[in-house]
């Protein structure tokens, strides 16, 4: 069974703290699990108004902060889960997804949800694995 100094809990300097009791992301096990990330701004305001193109890319933004907090980069993402609350903007965010991401195809899932946190039309979780 694994100890807790094999497992560290991430919060990337510059980003708004975790808005509950859990960290943007968890090293363990030679990977990167990064807890769904809002389109929450850095210095923790929300923009939940913002029309979806925006939340997408803070969304990733978010993400990726967290990766590389963590120590690794989008290119070891292997799995991410979208949430979205209206599929009809899957297209729209393939787009901006394939812009973020170059090459790298990780596996993925885009999944319609009801409602998000604070009124959101996005949230992202993945899996990476760890760099180092």
């Amino acid at each position: 069974m694994a100890g807790d100094d094999d497992i560290r809990c991430v919060n990337p300097e510059g980003s708004a703290p975790p808005g509950g009791h859990y960290s943007h992301a968890v090293v363990a096990g030679g990977f990167v699990f990064v807890s769904g990330q809002l389109p929450v701004r850095p210095d923790g305001s929300h923009a939940a108004q913002a029309d979806f193109a925006t939340q997408a890319r803070q969304t990733l933004a978010n993400l990726f902060a967290a990766l590389e907090a963590a120590g690794t980069t989008r290119n070891a993402l292997v799995k991410v889960t979208v949430y979205v609350t209206d599929i009809a903007d899957w297209p729209l965010f393939n787009t901006l997804y394939a812009e973020a991401m170059g090459d790298h195809r990780p596996a993925r899932a885009v999944v319609p949800v009801p409602l998000l946190h604070h009124g959101y039309r996005i949230e992202i979780e993945a899996i990476a694995l760890a760099c180092g």
